[in-house]
């Protein structure tokens, strides 16, 4: 039996150079999740979780440590190799939704088939209604994004995400442009997708979302750290700088 974690990040780095500044985005970051886990990533803005998912989603590499997918070392990768995996493992679900506007809801959940090379018409069809039905939204296949409400834009482009049944879901804040009553029917969505199985990893800023998963990954500095840890320095917040450094040395 395979024990080994659907993802695992080793020393993980970002470093990002503009002009004469480097600045270290993430910092020896070492994390695993295993398939069938709700991971929510959680910290202020600026703390390094976005170039996290970035990383996880292969939409960005990293400048120093192993990312290991499904046991393979996908980091290294070439940029052809990357977007293959991306199609075939990761579903993205994005806080603006990212669909496109001249394309029904049954063209934008089917995009991601059709770059596969065993694309066929028939078999996207069926998968398509599959998953629009899965999100509630089987009744709005013919409509274009500009005639639904934010809450059904979000569900359509969770379809999306799921229809090339990937090995895990990565979320960028999917309540974020969201009144409370939605974002509640989209985190709700989210919880049952991951009981019927499916492997999440969200980025939110809200604690109480992020509490609904089954693990919180607190986030400073580009450092994964403990609870404890993150709630002392992000109390010191309104501290001069120089204290703040100092704490962390």
């Amino acid at each position: 039996m395979n024990h080994e974690p659907l993802i695992r990040l080793e020393g993980l780095g970002k470093v990002f150079h503009t002009d004469e500044v480097e600045t270290h985005a993430l910092s020896g970051v070492s994390l695993d999740i295993a398939a069938g886990d709700f991971v929510a990533i959680t910290g202020p803005s600026g703390c390094g979780k976005s170039t996290l998912l970035s990383m996880l989603g292969l939409l960005d590499s990293p400048s120093s440590g192993r990312f290991l997918l499904d046991g393979a070392d996908v980091a290294g990768l070439d940029l052809r190799s990357q977007a293959q995996v991306r199609n075939a493992k990761i579903g993205f679900i994005f806080q603006a939704f990212n669909l496109i506007a001249d394309l029904t809801v049954e063209e934008n959940v089917a995009l991601p088939l059709t770059f596969r090379s065993d694309y066929r018409r028939d078999v996207a069809q069926r998968r398509v209604r599959d998953v629009l039905d899965q999100v509630g939204m089987s009744h709005r296949h013919r409509h274009y994004p500009g005639q639904l409400s934010g809450g059904q834009q979000q569900r359509v482009a969770v379809a999306r995400a799921l229809v090339g049944e990937p090995r895990i879901l990565l979320a960028d804040e999917p309540s974020g442009n969201l009144d409370s009553r939605n974002g509640e029917a989209v985190m709700q969505l989210l919880e049952q997708l991951n009981r019927d199985g499916a492997t999440l990893c969200m980025v939110t800023h809200d604690p109480a979302f992020a509490r609904r998963a089954h693990r919180v990954v607190h986030m400073l500095d580009g450092r994964i750290v403990d609870e404890d840890t993150f709630e002392r320095m992000r109390n010191e917040d309104d501290k001069p700088m120089p204290l703040l450094q100092e704490s962390n040395t």
